[in-house]
């Protein structure tokens, strides 16, 4: 997000796409992937498998609402 950072990241894996979100543990309802980082909350999307696309964007809606990383992020 222009001025505030990124708040979600995409990591390419064989089987599926690894969808990141920064500050996740604030999103509701919760993604379900846990990382080691206690912000940070993961999806996994597999092709051909079915995706809630109603929750997905609302959590992209969510994350872009927080405080981003990075980048562009105020100091």
């Amino acid at each position: 997000v222009e001025g505030r950072g990124w708040f979600l990241s995409f990591h390419v894996i064989k089987r599926y796409v690894k969808v990141g979100f920064f500050r996740g543990a604030s999103l509701r309802p919760l993604p379900p992937g846990e990382s080691a980082q206690k912000d940070v909350r993961y999806l996994d999307v597999h092709e051909g498998e079915a995706l809630d696309e109603t929750v997905m964007a609302d959590w992209v809606r969510q994350g872009a609402g927080l405080p981003g990383w990075g980048p562009g992020r105020p100091s």
